[in-house]
């Protein structure tokens, strides 16, 4: 697999994300550079940036004498994040309903992928359709300080973090969005800010909930 240089680290960093979204490196899993640059058939340069960048976002920890390992990631990190991310998107979902005239096509077409990934019990494809959902919710807000900053979360891999971590019902998971997507489509932004705050609400519930069965 070869990378072309002006975006290797980038592009490095992706597929390690990818490969811990799809499960194939867990949490303790050791990330060896050299082996990382012998499958890309690069050197270790970017595979260390690349590592750093992934360490900076919380992903992965750095042992002396032992190398880095996928990081396990605590309930009190996500409890922390989601509250930051509620509010970006809280004003976000507002703007949308303002702006999208209630042409929702985008959207509804996420939803319809997320409930396919829940029957075929996909956590992977939910997590990607997931955060298209909010993504198109945020980019419909045309606010490009608040892209930025919602994308430096890495919501999709938060995503599959907490579902692994919680064991939650991916349908139940999907249909959290349906108000959401409902106060978006008629236009109303009072009451998409509300949707979306109870949307955070209830996902915080249903990780408590998922935490202590």
């Amino acid at each position: 697999m070869s990378l072309t240089r002006t975006v290797l680290r980038e592009q490095i960093r992706e597929l390690l994300l990818e490969r811990i979204i799809k499960g194939e490196l867990r949490p303790g899993d050791r990330i060896v550079e050299l082996q990382i640059a012998q499958e890309l058939g690069t050197s270790q340069a970017p595979v260390r940036e690349a590592l750093r960048e992934l360490h900076a976002l919380g992903f992965v920890e750095h042992e002396p004498y032992r190398g880095t390992r996928v990081r396990r990631v605590t309930e009190e990190e996500l409890a922390e994040i989601y509250p930051v991310r509620a509010a970006l998107e809280e004003l976000a979902a507002q703007e949308a309903a303002r702006r999208l005239g209630g042409n929702v096509e985008g959207l509804e077409e996420e939803f319809e992928a997320m409930r396919e990934a829940a029957d075929r019990e996909s956590l992977h494809d939910l997590a990607v359709h997931d955060t298209a959902f909010h993504r198109r919710i945020v980019e419909a807000a045309g606010n490009r300080v608040l892209l930025d900053t919602w994308k430096t979360l890495r919501v999709e891999a938060r995503v599959v973090v907490t579902a692994l971590k919680t064991d939650v019902d991916l349908h139940e998971l999907v249909e959290l969005h349906r108000p959401l997507l409902e106060a978006i489509r008629e236009g109303a932004p009072e009451k998409a800010g509300a949707a979306l705050r109870q949307h955070f609400e209830t996902l915080r519930t249903m990780m408590k909930r998922g935490e202590s069965a």
